[in-house]
């Protein structure tokens, strides 16, 4: 039975002493250090499977730690502590072999799981030395080692073995896959991986006969980023390696939720911000305007100083609309959900809209699928975020341009979609990742802060926003909305 002893390294006291009395609580021995340097002395003269480390100390921070402790014992498994805008070092430190990382605030719950992982992998790999001992292919095995993608890879990159689990997700028979090349069957592509990003851990562990780790980036069919973190376990035959077992887990789900969550707070504070700066600025502007509009009321209208008022006027009017949008933004209400059909609400946007694109000479077209259910959601929000999407692609669309707007039920998802498409010139794509964010804005006189204020909304809901651009072709923006989530609003 192995030892479950966990190295605590943390250069705060206190998160020293709640960490090791909630592991010791659960059965784990802990040792603790406040440096990488008194983590090294005790690391080189104790047996330590496991490993949990801050990424940002003093001396020795975490990474160098990592790389140093990785050096020592390679099969060593090292979890990293990070705050909320370390996710590059984070990110980083997989490629150096981490085992995971957890973000602070830590969870008990987050912190246990991934300790019960790093142990599943210190005896996934007695088990396949003992593999190694037994020099043949085993089912059973590899369907119980982890419940993760697993495929055992001969050195000519041909599929020698594949686990149930990973089967199931390549919707594949197993004699299938074997024979077939890994990059194949996982990456669909010819040839294997390659490149900064995409490293194969097959290679590195032919290369240098010991196991590897690589973090890789695909996309999706709809040009969304995964992550998966891949591990590769040496074969041996007579002192050669001769394949090895793969193993990959997508760590998207760990990856967004930390970016969402970085998101949100920076969200949060600039709403707050926002709210206070729009009080403060609201109350001299109405001084200022009502002031002007006095003194247009005593003076002549032919008065020379009349014009010069209305710029003033005019422009204390745009201030207080920038600082509406601030509100606007600040204020993000729950939503009151009740039902509403949604061809019904989008219909009335393309009215409402519908004079703006013919000043700008553009046709509006709706194309509203039939046997659209209701939806749960606030009518005057959702209205709200739609008119903000077809304004923006009015400004986007050059005169004699279309702009079309569309919705379909998505059944075996549950989910309503609205699309708005233009064939205006498109969104750079430096700019699609950001047309979301508080501020950002292409246009002369725009506050940045309607497609942020859509999203918000979009978000309350529980539903996404996908944008899909090509240059000189156009862009569609579709919202995706479940069919009922939440609660009904009980008011009338």
């Amino acid at each position: 039975m192995m030892e479950k002893t966990i190295l605590l390294v943390d250069d705060e006291p206190d998160i020293r002493e709640v960490l090791n009395i909630s592991l010791s609580d659960i059965g784990y021995k802990v040792l603790t250090a406040e440096n990488g340097a008194d983590a090294l002395n005790i690391f080189k003269n104790a047996d330590i499977p496991v490993v949990i480390t801050d990424i940002k100390m003093p001396g020795i921070d975490g990474i160098e730690l990592l790389r140093k402790i990785k050096h020592e014992n390679p099969e060593t498994e090292v979890i990293m502590l990070t705050g909320h805008g370390d996710l590059d070092l984070a990110i980083k430190s997989l490629k150096f072999e981490a085992t995971d990382f957890i973000t602070k605030p830590i969870s008990d719950d987050a912190l246990e799981l991934a300790l019960i992982r790093a142990f599943e992998k210190i005896a996934m790999r007695r088990k396949i030395r003992e593999y190694h001992r037994n020099r043949a292919m085993n089912d059973i095995l590899i369907n119980e080692l982890i419940q993760e993608d697993i495929l055992i890879i001969g050195a000519d990159h041909r599929v020698l073995d594949i686990n149930e689990t990973l089967l199931k997700k390549l919707g594949l028979e197993k004699e299938e896959a074997i024979g077939r090349y890994c990059y194949e069957i996982t990456h669909r592509q010819n040839t294997p991986c390659s490149g900064e990003n995409h490293q194969c851990p097959l290679v590195q562990t032919l290369k240098t006969h010991k196991s590897s780790k690589e973090t890789h980036v695909h996309k999706d069919k709809d040009n969304n980023n995964i992550y998966y973190s891949i591990s590769a376990y040496p074969l041996f035959e007579n002192g050669q390696v001769i394949g090895a077992i793969e193993l990959s887990r997508d760590i998207t789900a760990d990856i967004n939720a930390r970016q969402a969550m970085m998101k949100q707070d920076k969200l949060a504070s600039i709403g707050r911000l926002s709210a206070g700066v729009a009080h403060e600025i609201n109350n001299p502007l109405t001084t200022i305007l009502t002031s002007t509009m006095l003194i247009q009321e005593d003076i002549a209208p032919d008065d020379p100083i009349q014009e010069e008022l209305e710029i003033i006027a005019n422009e204390t009017l745009r201030c207080r609309k920038i600082v509406t949008s601030l509100l606007d933004f600040a204020r993000q209400t729950k939503p009151a959900k009740k039902q509403h059909p949604i061809n019904k609400i989008v219909d009335e946007c393309i009215k409402l809209t519908r004079k703006q694109a013919t000043f700008n000479d553009l046709t509006l077209v709706p194309n509203l699928s039939d046997d659209m259910p209701t939806v749960l959601m606030d009518k005057d929000q959702i209205q709200q975020a739609v008119i903000n999407l077809i304004l923006n692609a009015i400004d986007a669309t050059d005169s004699g341009g279309t702009i079309t707007v569309s919705t379909q039920f998505v059944p075996q998802d549950k989910v309503v979609e609205i699309a708005i498409s233009d064939t205006g010139k498109g969104i750079p794509g430096e700019n699609a990742d950001k047309i979301f964010e508080p501020f950002f804005t292409t246009k002369d006189s725009g506050t940045g802060l309607g497609l942020a204020i859509t999203h918000g909304i979009i978000g309350q809901h529980g539903g996404t926003i996908d944008v899909k651009s090509e240059k000189n072709q156009g862009s569609t923006i579709t919202i995706r909305l479940p069919q009922n989530q939440g609660k009904q609003d009980g008011n009338p």
